[in-house]
C-alpha cells in the first residue's frame, strides 16, 4: 500500500519546517515551482496567510513588503 500524497499546503508546510527562515511570496512561489504542484504567486500568498492563521509562520511588514518567518518569534 502506498502512502497518501500530501496536499500542496502539507508539502509546503513540511518544506518550511525543514528549511526555517524568512520567506516572501515570491520565494514561496519559487519553492512551489519546484514542487509536484502547479501554483503561482497568488496561491503562495494564500498559503502563507493560512500558515500565519495556524501559527506555523509569523507575518512582518516593513512598510514596503510583507515577509513571513518560521517559528513564533516576532
Amino acid at each position: 500500500m502506498t502512502a497518501p500524497t500530501p496536499t500542496r499546503r502539507e508539502w509546503l508546510a513540511a518544506y518550511l519546517a525543514a528549511n526555517p527562515g524568512t520567506y516572501t511570496t515570491q520565494a514561496a512561489a519559487l519553492v512551489l515551482a519546484d514542487s509536484p504542484f502547479a501554483a503561482h504567486r497568488n496561491t503562495a500568498r494564500k498559503d502563507l496567510r493560512a500558515f500565519v492563521r495556524t501559527g506555523l509562520l509569523t507575518a512582518h511588514d516593513d512598510g514596503k513588503r510583507r515577509t513571513y518567518r518560521t517559528g513564533a518569534t516576532t
